[in-house]
């Protein structure tokens, strides 16, 4: 009995590991399929090999790509990432997003303009690890939702105002650390120089210039919280009265902290984009040169049976 339990185990085991052998060669060969389609995009519409180095592991996961075309969101967008900025190949980067000067969005942060859009992060601000950027619907089948969006100077918009064409879903300004875990989810406007703090939420709500908000806090409740304020630790601001109470930022634990965090972070993407450009550059480009090698003989061979079957 117990051979023959073995027996059924290794069985079992050896149909698994066969099933997964061929789950990953499907999974495999559409990656490839998507990082071919991609790097053509990037080669034609972009015109910079900085993108291709952002997907050297798009064969595994391609994490930079377009939004999919929705009933509340027909416009189909690909990111819009400036060259010195610098993308984790484990961060996330889909549809509608502007990701600025020297910014550095770290592993398994996610910027996600696929639903609310568009998504602004200012220059020299950073998305570190576990970041998530989202936001609600600004649009249902072509009809502005009132609320939705916010000016670039911080103005809640209504759906028949002649600035929410150019408005945003989430607008982070210049100079902004999101710090580890925090979400900031649309509505949301965050100023320059701000600092959010480990796993604080922001939604539905306007933050001020250099504010610094401590670790674990909630803002909602559409509050506006004014320049230069403090939000303690663990806080939870969901009324204007509550808002209004909080202390200034000068002369609190995190008076200076957020000048700090900018500067490494800044020193963090031009290292790792210098160190991509270095290493990986030479590397990258023969990997895409054989990927459309293999694209075009499949092609090929494709087009004579399909001749040959005629």
């Amino acid at each position: 009995m117990i051979s023959l339990s073995i027996m059924l185990m290794c069985l079992v085991h050896t149909q698994q590991v066969f099933s997964l052998e061929q789950n990953n060669s499907f999974f495999e060969e559409q990656n490839r399929n998507v990082a071919l389609s991609l790097s053509a995009q990037n080669t034609t519409s972009h015109g910079s090999n900085i993108v291709d180095i952002r997907l050297q592991n798009v064969t595994t996961w391609p994490n930079i790509h377009s939004n999919v075309k929705t009933d509340f969101n027909p416009n189909v967008t690909y990111p819009q990432i400036q060259s010195s900025a610098f993308i984790h190949p484990f961060a996330v980067v889909i549809g509608d997003c502007y990701i600025g000067k020297l910014v550095l969005v770290a592993p398994t942060a996610v910027c996600r303009g696929d639903e609310g859009t568009p998504i602004h992060v200012g220059d020299s601000s950073n998305m570190q690890d576990g970041v998530v950027l989202h936001a609600l619907e600004t649009t249902d089948h072509g009809k502005n939702i009132d609320s939705r969006r916010f000016s670039s100077n911080g103005d809640r918009l209504l759906g028949n105002d002649s600035r929410f064409s150019q408005g945003y879903a989430i607008f982070v300004g210049d100079r902004v650390s999101l710090a580890h875990d925090s979400m900031v989810h649309g509505p949301a406007w965050i100023g320059n120089d701000t600092f959010i703090g480990f796993k604080s939420v922001v939604f539905n709500a306007r933050v001020g210039n250099n504010v610094a908000i401590g670790i674990g806090s909630i803002i909602t409740g559409g509050v506006h919280i004014d320049d230069d304020r403090y939000v303690p630790p663990g806080s939870v601001i969901t009324t204007q009265e509550q808002a209004d109470l909080l202390p200034p930022r000068v002369g609190s634990e995190y008076d200076t902290l957020n000048k700090a965090v900018i500067q490494v972070n800044e020193r963090l993407a031009e290292g790792l984009l210098a160190k991509a450009y270095d290493s990986q550059l030479t590397n990258l480009i023969k990997q895409r040169e054989t990927l459309m090698e293999e694209s075009m003989l499949a092609i090929d061979n494709a087009n004579i049976n399909s001749t040959a079957t005629k």
